[in-house]
């Protein structure tokens, strides 16, 4: 009996063990910012140095952490074994909007998702390091920033999403800490203009990027995230749009992510051609 006790004690540290090695906090230094950045990596079960594996990076939303995705959706870990993709949650700050602000060198988070935590998780993890596996998305500030990111730098993602993304900044020129990162929209409207996806995607060619957006018909963002969609159309942009009842909540978001999943397997398994 008690060599049964035994094995069972040993089975169980063995197997919480086993869990906290698939899902990873990190600090990585922001060579702008000058300060360590926490994140959560995200590995498939029965994950090997011996195989390579595509990457999603998960933006969290305005005036959450990096811990948010994993803590409100679980069965993000899930996700992870059944597609064998590897998911990193970054911390952009709790109103970062994923870009290097003009006027604050406290909120470089483009500079450092781009240079920094991008190099180190392809140091340090069994990545396929190619755009081609790579893809981002994100939820509300995290959806903007993640179509903001690859648009930026298409040499490095190939695939990018959006579920609520706040993809025009100028509908929101009083809140979430937008004027404290690049001025007042009457001061600085360029800034405005510029840094607004809806904007951006006139510099894109139909292919640059493998691209979904997502948003409920309830959400406060749902205006701007329809207009986003007639723009790409008007451009002869593919992408996929996808609307459908909900609210700018995890309820909608925890939905919303398998089938963003399910978008990058297709892609990814595409870029293998």
């Amino acid at each position: 009996m008690k060599r049964i006790n035994f094995l069972l004690a040993v089975l169980l540290v063995s197997t919480f063990a086993f869990s906290r090695v698939q899902v990873d906090t990190i600090s990585v230094f922001s060579s702008k910012m000058k300060k360590e950045v926490k994140n959560v990596v995200i590995l498939p079960e029965n994950y090997s140095i011996k195989k390579h594996y595509p990457v999603v990076y998960l933006l969290h939303g305005y005036s959450d952490n990096y811990a948010k995705w994993v803590k409100m959706v679980p069965s993000v870990k899930a996700l992870s074994t059944e597609y064998q993709f590897i998911l990193v949650c970054p911390d952009g700050g709790y109103s970062s909007w994923y870009f290097d602000s003009p006027i604050d060198s406290t909120f470089q988070y483009e500079s450092y998702i781009t240079k920094d935590l991008l190099h180190f998780i392809d140091s340090h993890y069994s990545t396929i390091p190619n755009r081609t596996a790579r893809a981002i998305t994100g939820l509300s500030m995290g959806g903007h920033g993640a179509l903001y990111l690859a648009i930026r730098n298409p040499e490095l993602f190939g695939s990018a999403g959006s579920m609520s993304g706040g993809v025009d900044l100028r509908t929101s020129t009083k809140a979430y800490d937008l004027a404290k990162r690049i001025g007042s929209i009457e001061s600085h409207p360029s800034e405005w203009d510029n840094r607004s996806v809806i904007n951006m995607v006139e510099k894109l060619k139909n292919n640059d990027l493998n691209l979904i957006i997502d948003c409920g018909v309830s959400d406060f963002f749902y205006q701007i995230n329809a207009a986003l969609h007639r723009r790409l159309m008007a451009l002869k942009i593919d992408h996929d749009y996808i609307e459908r009842p909900g609210e700018h909540n995890w309820k909608y978001w925890e939905n919303s992510i398998q089938y963003q999943f399910l978008f990058f397997e297709r892609c990814f398994q595409k870029g293998k051609k």
